[in-house]
């Protein structure tokens, strides 16, 4: 069986976890003389919650798909806009969808044609329920007018009719005993929707105890499968349903509606507080983000297809102690935790996710308690008494081709590096054109003077080059603060170690440091500032670090 992509390319139907099709896969759960269960998602990130979970199915739910947009169940939302929605979910999960189709959104007519869209995305099976169209949410109102019998046979004959996949589930959903008209109505309704060829029946109730439903059960007699939505009446064990011979619970709204409770604490806690400091940490990271959404995965898509270019290496100076108190005493600054990880271990992870996996870390202070796997150590033994230049020397080896090297006790975000390693300049410096705004009077560690300050437009791509860096610099003379990060390209890298060779004839090397070795090689070289917005931090205090725990 194919499906059409969005592209008009025709590929096989994708699989679920067992390896058979999605279709033969809910068909299957659907089918089984045990139990099954589908969870409600409502859209690509809880579709893969779900999976992650550990169902074999997913639910998506019209209440919740809908509510997600901002719209209520009412079909206000157009079968095309739940169709898109559909589709991420889709390409975001291997498992198999069940799809809440409401009425069908209109006639037979209508139905076809939504089915057979439904199977060519690779949507397992739709349930479409008796109502009139536009429908209401069965939970909202009494007696709800329900379809006439034949006309919605004829629904269920048009889906069947017009599926792409012979495995593709059709479920009639029953909304008899919603509306009050009794349980031999219902039975009736479902055994004329079986015979019209309906693979399976939903019995809705929304009575607080599941005894209609299980009455029910016990009338219909196993003559088609029976799903069964327990919103209302939670409380009932689910051996109940296993011992009664229900073929399928489904959780129906659950994911949204926790969602919604986080959402709110969240929000209310930030708009209180002003401040992220009650709630990063009881969130998911940023990065459980990415991975959610499959950003290795385009990494290694990129690795597949994007022209290979050298890998940069990078170099970072994590030799002197720091002054954090009793923190320090034991491990240098480089060591102390931010969420969950060593400072020096999230720097590191941020290089590898830009593609620098090739480390090399000069350590000094409480050497030994600097460890990282996959990591280089170079040691610099003189780092009581010597300067930042003498540490990168200690690393001159590692310095040969295209080299990022910063300080070890920042954090930045990876907008940042990679913005320094698509630069095309033979040594580009990360400059934060807010920095010497941004801090108290003062704190500011390296003021920057380039031949021109940031416009305020990041289209405006007019290079920007160096002239001096320096702490003694006037907040107000400044174009920003350097980040304590830069790159060289290979001819850069050759600069950078005759300039280094230089000094160390001159014997500034065991004491200089690194804004007055970029001083000097811009006096001879180019030199571009790239300039960024904030997205950076350097830690030198007990505040710096509990920010840094903020920095996602």
């Amino acid at each position: 069986m194919k499906e059409v992509t969005p592209f008009g390319m025709s590929k096989k139907v994708s699989t679920s976890h067992a390896g058979m099709t999605r279709f033969a896969a809910l068909r299957r759960e659907i089918m089984s003389s045990e139990i099954s269960f589908l969870m409600e998602a409502h859209d690509g990130l809880s579709a893969k919650i779900v999976e992650e979970a550990g169902f074999r199915g997913v639910w998506a739910s019209g209440l919740t798909t809908s509510a997600a947009l901002g719209l209520r169940d009412s079909n206000e939302a157009s079968w095309t806009q739940v169709l898109d929605q559909l589709e991420y979910m889709a390409d975001a999960t291997r498992l198999p969808i069940l799809v809440d189709g409401d009425t069908g959104h209109g006639n037979f007519n209508n139905v076809r044609r939504f089915v057979r869209k439904l199977g060519e995305r690779g949507l397992a099976g739709v349930c479409i329920e008796d109502k009139l169209f536009p429908k209401t949410n069965s939970f909202i109102g009494e007696g709800q007018a329900l379809a006439d019998i034949e006309e919605f046979c004829g629904r269920i004959k048009a889906g069947k009719d017009s599926q792409v996949d012979d495995d593709f589930v059709l479920i009639a959903r029953v909304e008899a005993l919603i509306s009050g008209l009794g349980m031999a109505e219902a039975l009736r309704r479902a055994e004329a929707y079986h015979q019209a060829g309906a693979d399976a029946i939903l019995i809705h109730s929304k009575r607080s105890t599941a005894e209609e439903i299980l009455a029910f059960t016990r009338a219909w007699g196993n003559r088609a499968p029976l799903v069964i939505v327990p919103t209302m009446y939670y409380a009932t064990p689910t051996a109940v349903y296993r011992e009664a011979g229900i073929s399928t619970v489904i959780w129906a709204n659950h994911l949204l509606r926790s969602a919604l409770v986080a959402m709110r604490e969240t929000a209310a806690r930030i708009a209180e507080d002003e401040s992220l400091m009650r709630v990063e940490g009881q969130v998911a990271s940023v990065q459980e983000v990415f991975r959610l959404v499959g950003n290795a995965e385009l990494e290694q898509a990129e690795r597949q297809y994007l022209p290979a270019r050298p890998s940069a290496t990078a170099v970072v100076l994590a030799a002197s102690g720091g002054d954090l108190g009793t923190l320090t005493v034991d491990r240098p600054k480089c060591m102390l935790d931010v969420r969950g990880r060593p400072l020096l271990g999230n720097l590191v992870h941020t290089l590898r996710e830009s593609g620098v996996r090739d480390v090399t870390v000069v350590r000094g202070y409480r050497k030994e308690a600097v460890r990282l796997d996959g990591v280089r150590m170079v040691d610099n033994d003189r780092h009581a008494e010597t300067g930042e230049l003498w540490s990168l020397a200690c690393a001159r080896e590692a310095i040969r081709g295209e080299t990022v090297i910063t300080y070890g006790d920042v954090l930045f975000r990876r907008h940042i590096l990679d913005g320094l390693l698509r630069s095309e300049a033979d040594v580009a410096l990360a400059v934060d054109s807010l920095g010497a705004t941004r801090r108290p009077s003062g704190t500011a560690r390296d003021l920057v003077v380039a031949d021109r300050p940031f416009s305020g437009d990041y289209l405006d791509d007019t290079p920007a080059h160096l002239r001096r860096i320096a702490t003694d610099i006037a907040p107000a003379d400044s174009c920003g603060e350097w980040m304590g990060l830069f790159r060289v390209s290979a001819r850069g890298a050759g600069w950078l170690r005759e300039e280094m060779t230089a000094m160390e004839a001159e014997g500034l090397l065991e004491a200089a440091d690194l804004p007055l070795l970029l001083t000097r090689m811009a006096a001879r070289h180019p030199v571009q500032v790239l300039y960024f917005a904030g997205h950076w931090l350097d830690i030198d205090t007990l505040g710096d670090l509990a920010e840094a725990r903020n920095l996602g």
